[in-house]
């Protein structure tokens, strides 16, 4: 059995916290080269960090990484934020962005399932996607998929297009009901800082519960 699926199953036991499981669907694919995915990797640590350093998300909050380039791969479990490292971010292939949304969503729902068993209440799963392009694969399905569950509200998109190729068109198939957003010039890590703070306020509330984000803070970061 797997190391860390031990250890995540364990930190189940361990806190009994109501848990805010997010989902970082990450475009590693190669026009990502250079200074984007530099930026992104220190966004992502800097998202880690600020979690770490409040007292009740980093309780509460259960983080994992999917990336896509020319194939989607788990690259973070969900388990306690303390035992986990940020991994090292390579840009290269093609944007298999339907793949990669999909298998967040399966992650999500197993989590889910974990949390069930385990007797742990949970929030309303949250999904951040963040691409600088145009999938080179099939998102019909994930598309669906997300439709689904977000108008059941079992699920929260936060899409996100880097730079002007990001089609936002094809980004709000994957957002019903959420516009998406384009980051402004590579910020990040303002995006990264205001994603924490929505964390906090999200483990500061009740399960069911809606939050309001701080739309304000979105100024900083992201334009329609």
């Amino acid at each position: 059995m797997d190391d860390d699926f031990i250890l995540s199953q364990e930190d189940l036991v361990d806190n009994p916290t109501a848990r805010v499981p997010i989902c970082l669907v990450l475009d590693v694919s190669g026009s990502m080269a250079g200074e984007p995915i530099r930026e992104l990797q220190a966004g992502v640590q800097m998202f880690y960090e600020a979690i770490r350093e409040d007292e009740v998300a980093r309780h509460a909050a259960e983080i994992s990484i999917v990336t896509f380039g020319s194939e989607a791969k788990r690259t973070v479990e969900f388990m306690a934020i303390g035992r986990q490292d940020v991994p090292a971010l390579v840009a290269e292939g093609t944007t298999a962005m339907g793949q990669g949304v999909n298998l967040a969503l399966d992650l999500l729902e197993v989590r889910k399932e974990d949390y069930k068993r385990a007797g742990v209440d949970y929030f309303q799963p949250w999904m951040v996607i963040m691409t600088d392009g145009e999938p080179t694969d099939d998102i019909s399905r994930a598309s669906q998929r997300v439709r689904a569950l977000c108008e059941s509200k079992k699920l929260t998109v936060f899409p996100i297009a880097i730079g002007a190729a990001a089609n936002l068109e094809t980004l709000g198939m994957l957002s019903p009901g959420r516009p998406p957003l384009r980051l402004k010039a590579l910020n990040f890590k303002e995006f990264f800082l205001w994603l924490s703070r929505s964390v906090s306020r999200a483990s500061q509330s009740t399960p069911g519960e809606k939050v309001i984000l701080d739309t304000a803070g979105i100024a900083a970061w992201g334009q329609l």
